[in-house]
């Protein structure tokens, strides 16, 4: 018998982080328990980026499956059940701990995956003036990869302030879905020159058919506009990635079987979070080995991340130990 325990957790932020759509000082994370034969599972989701009453509903739609998850529901009933989404997420995280920790085994031995060393993971500089970019860079210049939140305006001028304060950092960007097409076709190249290496999510979601076939000097990635293996069939000839995230897939179930589908479909992997703890990171770690990109950095912008944590070495984020997940 599996016993259930769900726990809602408010996770100041390191200061504010802003995006194109909104600006967030604390992170609302929900934990799901799972209790058997003495061992424990867990899972967390963040139910929505700042509407903290969505908390309630994710808890909700958790607790009708109560009686299911109880009696020993598996991850290929779940997602039968459920929809992609954070709620699927935190139980089917919990399930795969679980799983794992009942076995005696990690869980990317569980799924077939080699997860042997630190992955290399972005870290993001929110959406500011130029000049508080740029400071913020040169305090992380030393870090390999930087991930660059811009918006409808001064793009360029961001990229620029950013690229003379670190000029030896990988640089992405991630538009939140920003820009028209025009705007891209504008930004394109001069991004390049600054060596840009992937432009995330430049157009609104049901905006982007007019990517369709789009060539150009930077590969697009796919964010909103790729929640599950049912994206695949728009997103395979608008864009060259898709940024797998937990929460969007409803889980590393489904996840894997995203990544699986993508790569066949030619499509290449990152994969990110949302601005959660390291026990919402771990999973996504096993993501991590196939991709080529990696975000990851939630804990780092958190005033204080759970413990056990994630260890965070500049820019690269180690195996997850047992205690945490996995």
């Amino acid at each position: 018998m599996v016993s259930l325990t769900i726990k809602k957790e408010v996770c100041p932020l390191e200061g504010s982080f802003t995006i194109s759509r909104v600006t967030m000082t604390e992170s609302y994370v929900l934990v799901v328990e799972l209790r058997e034969a003495g061992h424990v599972g867990r899972g967390e989701c963040e139910p929505h980026e700042s509407d903290f009453s969505q908390m309630d509903v994710v808890e909700s739609i958790i607790e009708d499956l109560r009686p299911l998850i109880e009696k020993g529901l598996s991850r290929e009933q779940l997602n039968l059940l459920l929809p992609a989404g954070p709620a699927r997420n935190a139980i089917d995280c919990a399930l795969w701990d679980l799983e794992a920790k009942k076995a005696g085994k990690r869980a990317w031995d569980i799924a077939g995956v080699k997860l042997q060393q630190p992955l290399v993971t972005a870290y993001t500089i929110c959406l500011e003036a130029p000049e508080e970019m740029a400071a913020k860079a040169a305090r992380h210049k030393d870090r390999a990869l930087l991930k660059l939140k811009l918006g409808a305006k001064d793009s360029l001028l961001r990229v620029e302030a950013v690229r003379r304060a670190a000029p030896d950092a990988r640089l992405i960007v991630d538009a939140n879905e920003a820009w028209s097409y025009e705007e891209l076709r504008c930004l394109a190249e001069p991004l390049a020159k600054y060596g840009v290496e992937l432009i995330e999510q430049p157009l609104p979601a049901g905006a982007d058919h007019v990517l369709e076939n789009y060539r150009g000097p930077v590969p697009l990635c796919a964010d909103e506009s790729c929640l599950d293996r049912t994206s695949l069939a728009d997103v395979k000839t608008r864009y060259g990635f898709i940024n797998i995230k937990l929460d969007k897939t409803g889980g590393l179930t489904e996840a894997l079987k995203l990544a699986e589908d993508a790569q066949a479909l030619g499509l290449r992997i990152m994969v990110g979070c949302m601005t959660g703890t390291s026990l919402a990171m771990a999973p996504a770690m096993i993501l991590g080995a196939m991709a080529e990109f990696c975000d990851l950095d939630g804990p780092l912008l958190l005033a204080k991340d759970r413990k056990p944590g994630l260890w965070y070495d500049q820019s690269l984020v180690h195996i997850p130990e047992k205690r945490l997940w996995g």
